[in-house]
């Protein structure tokens, strides 16, 4: 199976978020799952997307993903779902990009296949970015039956 990449504005600098998604990590075995934080730019998007772009290019991404607020909404099991259906129909490499704290600049928006939201609240990308890695081993218990979600 294809591994999935996420791309994220910023480093994670608090040691318990690095704890707890260390731990939520260590659980996702297949699929695997690649974090690539790219240099922030104190909300200079068109920096940042230079960044986000190079990251896109060294990964050989051709089906980039963004997460944001105004993105398609999911239930978990429905989020699984569709997750197993990219990673099975779409012979792409699969890249979920998380923006710095001003979102995303206008080449990587224009760049991007889709853009999924985790919820309708607007969260800080770090948080975000836990949420999310969350999500992608509750997607992954799912469809492998496991009762993490219940």
């Amino acid at each position: 199976m294809k591994d999935i990449h996420l791309i994220v504005v910023g480093k994670l600098k608090d040691k318990n978020l690095e704890a707890l998604e260390d731990n939520y990590l260590k659980r996702i075995k297949s699929p695997k799952l690649h974090i690539h934080e790219v240099k922030s730019h104190k909300e200079n998007l068109d920096l940042e997307a230079n960044e986000v772009e190079k990251k896109l290019n060294d990964i050989g991404a051709t089906f980039p993903i963004l997460l944001a607020e105004n993105g398609q909404l999911f239930d978990s099991p429905k989020m699984s779902k569709w997750l197993f259906n990219l990673l099975e129909v779409k012979s792409e490499k699969i890249v979920f990009i998380i923006g710095g704290a001003s979102g995303h600049g206008e080449k990587i928006i224009q760049r991007s296949k889709q853009k999924l939201s985790l919820s309708p609240l607007t969260y800080p990308h770090k948080l975000a970015r836990i949420l999310f890695v969350e999500q992608i081993y509750r997607a992954l218990t799912i469809n492998s039956g496991h009762p993490y979600h219940k």
